[in-house]
């Protein structure tokens, strides 16, 4: 039994190889910005899930489409084989699903919370002694699967209404939504009437005095864009980043070259989410900011980049009334359902909550 054990466990961790020599692949074959452009823009689609599973999902239904096996080069709808069948729906013989990274998680307790190191792990079935916290912590991945909905057949997908905007519109609400949200951040948004107030920027975020500038003589569109811009600045740079305990926000703070591409991808995705053509915005060539973090490996640093923007946006997109485009879950699917599981590959037990959205 136990040879059998480690056999399986053997093959388990083969396939999660595989998926990170998949995953460096495709993240690696981002060169200019508009593979970066193209790569968030898919991401905005399939944002319930990590940056990393939503570039496994696209490599792999690439594939499948070269192959023959789907009729679209894009994904619609993911999810895994029980997810489909409780909308009815069946995977189709001889559809393999695509790889993508599961969360494991375990129970940890501790009676002061604060302290890293106070955490014990529970068993299974084991209670926390009274006056401790509970807390579900990331312990490691697991292989997983999930299908096109192209690839399962049954019960009709209902296709909710996507958000339709004429050249140079803005969407409905979305200016006021950002506002909101950079004013309860402690800011104060500022309409500037040109570019010459504020030295030439489309729009400008001071930590000092705590103001956000956008300048006024452009389109809604090109308004919109730029304040979700400098929120995304008020969201990720303040000077306390230099300081913190992310590595990913430290780099960002003090390289400007990446500081600026989080911000224009935080824009980009939400602009994405809702409809906005995002053809114009300007990323660089994606090497020039990989790059440039002395001692990282720059496959690393975009990754951490784009989980980062990815993570931003949809704190951002959860906080808007506002239409928007589907998130690569089929219409009614509830993903929130834990799901056991034994972990492959374990990692030292952090403070942070569990992580979801894998």
């Amino acid at each position: 039994m136990r040879h059998q054990t480690r056999e399986a466990q053997q093959a388990r961790e083969a396939k999660l190889d595989a998926l990170h020599a998949k995953l460096s692949e495709s993240v690696g074959a981002l060169v200019s910005g508009d593979d970066w452009r193209r790569a968030l823009e898919f991401s905005a689609r399939f944002r319930s899930r990590s940056f990393n599973n939503t570039m496994l999902i696209y490599l792999q239904h690439y594939e499948a489409y070269q192959s023959g096996r789907v009729p679209s080069a894009t994904p619609t709808y993911v999810a895994g084989f029980k997810q489909w069948k409780t909308l009815g729906r069946q995977v189709m013989k001889g559809q393999s699903g695509y790889g993508i990274l599961a969360p494991v998680t375990a129970r940890f307790a501790s009676r002061t919370p604060n302290n890293a190191e106070s955490w014990r792990r529970l068993g299974r079935g084991e209670r926390a002694q009274p006056g401790e916290t509970t807390r579900s912590k990331l312990v490691g991945l697991r292989p997983a699967y999930v299908w096109d909905v192209t690839q399962t057949d049954g019960d009709p997908i209902p296709e909710p209404p996507a958000p339709t905007l004429l050249s140079g519109q803005a969407p409905l609400g979305l200016w006021d939504g950002l506002a909101a949200q950079v004013e309860a951040h402690g800011f104060t948004l500022k309409q500037v009437p040109d570019a010459s107030v504020i030295g030439g920027a489309n729009g400008i975020t001071d930590f000092s005095t705590h103001e956000v500038c956008v300048r006024t003589d452009m389109g809604e569109a090109a308004q919109v864009k730029t304040l979700a811009h400098e929120l995304g600045h008020v969201m990720l740079h303040s000077p306390e980043s230099r300081t913190g305990d992310d590595g990913a926000a430290r780099d960002a703070v003090l390289h400007r070259g990446i500081a600026e591409v989080e911000a224009e991808s935080v824009a980009l995705m939400i602009g994405a989410a809702h409809g906005l053509d995002t053809s114009d915005y300007t990323i660089p060539y994606v090497s020039s900011w990989a790059s440039s973090v002395p001692g990282s490996d720059p496959v690393e640093v975009i990754q951490a980049t784009a989980e980062r923007v990815r993570a931003t946006a949809v704190r951002v997109l959860d906080q808007l009334d506002t239409p928007q485009v589907g998130n690569g879950d089929p219409p009614g699917l509830d993903r929130t359902t834990p799901t056991r599981a034994t972990p492959e590959r374990q990692q030292q037990p952090v403070v942070e909550q569990q992580v979801v959205g894998l």
